[in-house]
């Protein structure tokens, strides 16, 4: 199996109410995560546009895929 990386902008903004950091995926819509801290955002982030890619693969979305 290949190893591949993909880049893609997050925006990371402060939520002073929730007293924590709110990351979205800007090319991935709907793709949003939050952490306590920087590092826990930068954390769930990752893992969210992970499941994010692999659900578009599952349901035939190539778009972000070796297969494509």
């Amino acid at each position: 199996m290949r190893a591949f990386f993909m880049k893609f902008q997050v925006i990371f903004t402060y939520d002073p109410e929730y007293e924590a950091y709110v990351a979205e995926a800007v090319s991935l819509p709907g793709c949003v995560s939050q952490g306590k801290t920087m590092d826990e955002a930068i954390t769930n982030i990752k893992d969210a546009i992970q499941g994010y890619l692999y659900v578009e693969e599952k349901h035939g979305n190539y778009r972000f895929s070796e297969k494509f």
